[in-house]
């Protein structure tokens, strides 16, 4: 090895030739030390403990906000941000400063929040008829119109000594009193009621048909409206129109939000209440193999799991349906008597638990039975007794131990009304005690010997057949004078409804009735 200000020695030279210099320089400390850390350096150093230092760190503050507070979290103060804010509120500055504090911290945080923008006219347009924002509207309009429509009598006396005396025999039957009447400006004017029906699903909604209305033509030719009884309000609770007159239509039953209408033009149309348009969901062709005349009745008969759509047209057509699939009947029959005599039905009703057998009326007056299937399908038996068309039938529906679901009743252009039974092929009693066209007639669907008429005249006849069969046992004229199209009993048998010629629907409550039975 080379070291400076020495000599160097080199391993030829011998130890007995090396002088006192190269001896003192071999035992110099400084050389010895520096041989032994390189002897070290090539050893495995040992571990030893280091010095430990402990430092605590305070945990992250997480700031939390209730659900009424719309910050973004990016828009969080820091603590820097937050004593400054303090400093400031501290100070109290005048309104000037805080006009100008808040113009520069909009400025510097205008990234953090939101910029909100106003919808053009396209984009709220298309909101407004969207189908979600369309139910949404509809529903929540429908709660607050009975919000708004209910008032309450927090005065009323349960005890009833302020109305003791006021309705008198109200109780007896006998008297009939008006307790709503249903009629919109828009969708009711100038238009005659063709056609009611009360929902079996839900007691309190009534549907009512409208022809067209003739001062307005660029409106729909076809409305129905569905009222419901249950709440105040003046509005029907659905509107549902289409293309032609509706002179029929009737609940779906086993579907609560079906609607099924029978058109001037032959054609069949369905609405379904889930969905928010106005017009039908579906309907039939217009072909040779449905109808092409108007459809004066409609029907459905069955059971749950079981049933049928049944039209008959004024051609004397009769279809069965299914509700599932409009785009072509199931079957069809020609009602024809005799094989040669084509009859233009007016009405059709159906007994009690029957889905076979029913009685159709015709427009030269005559009455006929019926059946869809079997040896005899088609017109069995003809009954002769009207001077004029049949308007209205409607076979015996009230349930007892006595089976009375033999007779119906017809109402016609020749005034009266008359009691009927399939067993004979005659009448069995005529009612003359009107003075004009009976246009309806109904059996009640609770009491077997009370029915109810309407005729031209505005007047609502009760004919209760335990008390009298030479006068109605109840009657009431309405206002104006208009004539009284239709006639339907609620379920319940406690209200009444008709309609009349100027597109308004009555509602009368008929009070309790005594459940005497009757034999024929």
């Amino acid at each position: 090895s080379y070291l400076p200000n020495k000599k160097q020695v080199t391993p030829a030279e011998e130890p007995s030739k090396c002088t006192k210099e190269t001896l003192q320089w071999d035992t110099d400390p400084s050389v010895l030390q520096l041989q032994a850390d390189s002897e070290l350096g090539r050893r495995m150093l040992r571990l030893g403990a280091s010095k430990i230092t402990q430092v605590d760190f305070l945990p992250k503050e997480v700031v939390s906000y209730c659900k009424e507070t719309q910050t973004p979290l990016t828009a969080h103060l820091s603590e820097e941000e937050e004593e400054e804010d303090e400093e400031m509120m501290e100070a109290k500055p005048g309104p000037e400063s805080e006009q100008q504090d808040d113009d520069e911290n909009r400025e510097t945080k205008e990234g953090s929040f939101p910029v909100l923008r106003e919808l053009t006219e396209e984009e709220r347009q298309q909101i407004l008829h969207s189908s979600e924002f369309q139910s949404f509207f509809d529903c929540s309009i429908r709660v607050m119109e009975r919000a708004l429509a209910e008032d309450g009598d927090i005065f009323f006396d349960y005890s009833g000594r302020d109305v003791e005396d006021k309705e008198g025999d109200s109780g007896s039957g006998s008297s009939l009193s008006l307790s709503r009447l249903f009629y919109d400006e828009h969708w009711s004017k100038h238009r005659v009621i063709t056609c009611l029906d009360w929902s079996p699903q839900y007691p309190e909604l009534l549907v009512a048909s409208y022809n067209n209305n003739e001062d307005a033509p660029h409106e729909p030719d076809g409305v129905a409206l569905v009222w419901n009884i249950k709440f105040k309000k003046a509005t029907p609770e659905y509107v549902f129109h289409c293309q032609s007159p509706v002179v029929s239509v009737g609940f779906a039953r086993f579907h609560p939000n079906l609607l099924v209408g029978g058109t001037y033009s032959g054609q069949i149309v369905l609405w379904d209440n889930r969905s928010h348009r106005r017009t039908p969901v579906q309907r039939t062709p217009l072909s040779a193999a449905a109808h092409t005349h108007p459809v004066y009745c409609v029907n459905v008969v069955g059971t749950q799991n079981a049933n049928n759509l049944i039209t008959v047209s004024t051609d004397g057509r009769m279809c069965s349906w299914s509700l599932d699939m409009l785009s072509q009947p199931q079957e069809t029959m020609e009602l024809v008597y005799n094989k040669s005599k084509p009859v233009a039905v007016t009405g059709m009703a159906f007994p009690t638990g029957d889905v076979n057998n029913y009685v159709v009326g015709s427009e030269e007056g005559t009455v006929y039975t019926a059946s869809r299937h079997g040896s005899k399908a088609g017109i069995c038996e003809m009954f002769e007794g009207h001077q004029g068309p049949v308007t209205g039938i409607s076979c015996h529906s009230a349930v007892g131990t006595v089976d009375f679901s033999h007779l119906f009743i017809t109402s016609s252009f020749d005034w009266t009304v008359k009691l009927w039974s399939t067993k004979h092929n005659k009448p069995l009693y005529s009612f003359e005690d009107n003075a004009d066209y009976v246009y309806d007639v109904m059996w009640s669907p609770v009491h077997p010997a009370l029915f109810a008429a309407v005729d031209g005249m505005g007047r609502l006849d009760l004919w209760n057949l335990n008390n009298d069969t030479e006068v109605p046992t109840a009657s009431v004229t309405i206002e104006g004078a208009s004539a009284l199209n239709r006639v339907r009993w609620s379920s319940g048998g406690k209200e009444v409804a008709v309609g009349d010629s100027e597109g308004r629907v009555w509602i009368y409550d008929t009070g309790e009735v005594q459940m005497t039975v009757v034999c024929c």
